[in-house]
Formats: C-alpha cells, sequence, structure tokens
C-alpha cells in the first residue's frame, strides 16, 4: 500500500512526531510512503525510507494527484497548515479534488489521519 504525506512548513514536525507514533503500524503493514520534496527530507532524517518528489510548490503536489488518479496511491495525509496563505493553493485543491474523485482517504489534519491509520 502506498500512502502519500504532504506537510505545509508548520506542520512538518507534526507529521513526523506522527509517523514516529505509527511507526510500528507503518512497518507492520508494509507501508510504502512517498512524499513531497521537502517533507520527504525531514522524514527520510527521522529514518523512514520514503521516495520524495518535487516541492509541493514546484509541482509534488501535482505529481502526488497523477499517482492517485492512475491508482497508485492509495491514501493521502496532508498536513495543511489553514492560517498561512500559500502560492499554490490551486495545486492543494487540485489533489484534494482527486482524491474525492478517486474516492481516495484523504486528512488533512492529524485527527484525521490517526483514524485512518488505526483504520489499516
Amino acid at each position: 500500500m502506498e500512502i502519500a504525506i504532504i506537510a505545509h512548513d508548520g506542520k512538518k514536525a507534526e507529521m513526523v512526531q506522527f509517523l514516529n507514533e505509527h511507526r510500528e503500524i507503518l512497518d507492520q503493514k508494509q507501508i510504502s510512503l512517498i512524499s513531497t520534496g521537502t517533507t520527504g527530507t525531514k522524514v527520510e532524517k527521522a529514518g523512514f525510507k520514503v521516495t520524495p518528489f518535487l516541492s509541493g510548490p514546484l509541482g509534488g503536489d501535482a505529481q502526488i494527484a497523477a499517482r492517485v488518479a492512475e491508482g497508485l496511491c492509495h491514501m493521502v495525509l496532508f498536513f495543511r497548515d489553514p492560517l498561512e496563505k500559500h502560492p499554490h493553493e490551486p495545486d492543494i485543491f487540485m489533489l484534494m479534488r482527486i482524491c474525492d474523485v478517486h474516492d481516495v482517504p484523504l486528512a488533512t489534519n492529524p485527527a484525521t489521519a490517526n483514524l485512518l491509520i488505526k483504520g489499516l
């Protein structure tokens, strides 16, 4: 199973903490992680194996959306920062729309991500 992980700058530490808390489940279920560029770098430093794509503003969100549309990515965990403005907002909405179109679970905060991971 492939899970995409994305986190805005103010949420990257929270993503690493979340993954550390759920490391056992991720390992047990043999989850493959993909990510946008900067998030991937942070997650790799925490000891996780991840396939990074471009940074979100440079097209990483679109690359992950393409994998969702192709049926390769089965879940998206996107820790968004709703209090900040993001220049790639159209890409973010496009990714969320593609998840809805293809019925792929999408969590935009740790509480929802927790429910999805526990559901595995």
